[in-house]
């Protein structure tokens, strides 16, 4: 195959993920409810960038005024969420990627909040509370996974994996670039909390 129409191929993996969901509007609920990955809200006003200058595209919000970027021109668009509070980061290599970890691990927000500043051990106990705290909320999020997955074409990946996955890739957003908009600089995904910090968790 030509080098051309091979490297159109791969850039094309993104925009095929996105185009699945746009049509299938089950789906598109299915995402937004569960997994608070909106295609729907993807109006920004703070001119958001990255300091190397690299490309940065919407493409997704979340319920509470986070949204997810595509960043770069390559085959590969590293995936980057940037929350309300002012953090931003990296969360996946790509857009297969980060939707493995959304479905795989809906709580991943709170995973790198209650982190105690980036510790992998803080997050696996923070994962194993959440997914408990989650499931007794919410039981129906097995069936979730495994429709939205399906969807897709992805695997749902166990916990631990996407765990350690999302903690090595956020503590290596440091030596990829910054993310800014017209308040300043953002910081990064890890929180300073420990799992301690919860009392329900005690």
């Amino acid at each position: 195959m030509p080098r051309a129409l091979c490297y159109r191929g791969r850039m094309s993996r993104s925009a095929e993920l996105l185009r699945r969901i746009r049509e299938d509007e089950n789906l598109t609920e299915l995402l937004a409810h569960h997994f608070e990955f909106d295609i729907r809200r993807t109006a920004y006003t703070d001119a958001p960038r990255l300091a190397s200058g690299a490309p940065l595209e919407m493409i997704a919000g979340d319920f509470a005024g986070g949204a997810f970027y595509e960043s770069g021109d390559g085959a590969d668009r590293p995936v980057w969420y940037a929350g309300s509070e002012g953090e931003a980061g990296i969360i996946a290599p790509d857009l297969r990627e980060a939707l493995v970890l959304l479905i795989g691990l809906p709580y991943w927000r709170d995973c790198l909040k209650f982190s105690d500043d980036g510790d992998l051990d803080a997050m696996r106990t923070a994962a194993s509370f959440l997914q408990r705290d989650l499931l007794a909320g919410d039981p129906e999020l097995p069936s979730a996974q495994r429709r939205a997955a399906e969807a897709l074409g992805l695997a749902v990946e166990p916990v631990p994996v996407l765990v350690e996955r999302l903690h090595a890739t956020v503590r290596d957003t440091g030596s990829a670039d910054l993310f800014l908009d017209d308040t300043g600089e953002y910081d990064g995904l890890f929180g300073p909390f420990p799992p301690s910090r919860n009392p329900r968790w005690r």
